[in-house]
């Protein structure tokens, strides 16, 4: 595994705010995605992760602050967590897979013959091969992931966003889809992924970061999974009020957050 960070931020991150009818999931975060770099984002429930994931996709917009990108948006990928899915489209394994060719040959661009080999290897490396006209909506959960795997092989995405990956999936499955992870950042592809298991991201992911709504730590995994932090994030996590008063940002906030908290 390669446990160091390979170059400059592929995802600049400055004083993020984002709300939802302006109450705040995530408060004036700042930090660095290194490129190449591999961390986790944990944190409790409710805490900001996916909102996190979700923002650097563009997906949701900033109450305050910025995120800039060192790479253009064709070269993102991303993964919702399956709960977010829609399985009842008639869509087959193969064309599920075949979507991660969208960047490359648009809406109705031809796919040539060098990326249907893409995808039928990536469906084959997953596990699936013979599932091919399955439709998605026949597969079990695990089954189901790999195959959405398959498509970010396909896709060759420069930055990769995974929001719970493995979870609610059986022990084989997690070891084959944390593999795949282990390949993507060996190619130097930028990863982060929203998870939940602590022992899972001391074992496989170098860098996390901390998240209850506010940062509490972002950096070396074993420099952030420490008991004080894991306590302050769940004193965190219980202190904030989400009936508070409207959180009202600032460009130049400090550390101290404009938010009223309960008592």
């Amino acid at each position: 595994m390669v446990d160091q960070c390979r170059g400059g931020p592929v995802v600049t991150i400055d004083n993020l705010t984002v709300s939802y009818r302006q109450h705040p999931a995530l408060h004036h975060i700042s930090g660095e995605f290194a490129t190449g770099s591999l961390t986790a984002v944990i944190g409790p429930n409710g805490s900001g992760k996916s909102t996190l994931l979700k923002s650097i996709m563009g997906l949701l917009l900033p109450e305050g602050g910025h995120i800039s990108l060192n790479t253009p948006r064709h070269s993102i990928a991303y993964l919702a967590q399956l709960t977010e899915i829609d399985r009842s489209f008639p869509l087959s394994v193969r064309d599920c897979v075949l979507l991660g060719c969208w960047s490359a040959v648009g809406a109705w661009g031809r796919v040539p013959q060098a990326l249907l080999q893409r995808v039928a290897n990536a469906i084959t490396q997953v596990g699936l091969a013979g599932f091919e006209q399955r439709t998605v909506g026949s597969l079990s959960s695990g089954q189901l992931q790999r195959v959405l795997f398959a498509r970010l092989m396909v896709q060759e995405a420069d930055l990769i966003l995974l929001d719970e990956p493995f979870n609610a999936m059986d022990s084989r499955t997690t070891a084959a889809l944390l593999a795949l992870v282990q390949q993507w950042h060996s190619e130097g592809r930028t990863v982060v992924a929203v998870l939940h298991d602590d022992e899972q991201v001391r074992q496989h992911f170098p860098q996390t970061v901390l998240l209850a709504r506010e940062l509490v730590a972002w950096g070396d995994t074993s420099q952030v999974l420490t008991p004080a932090h894991l306590q302050r994030a769940r004193l965190l996590a219980e202190a904030w009020d989400d009936n508070a008063d409207i959180c009202h940002t600032d460009e130049a906030a400090t550390a101290t957050p404009p938010i009223r908290r309960a008592a």
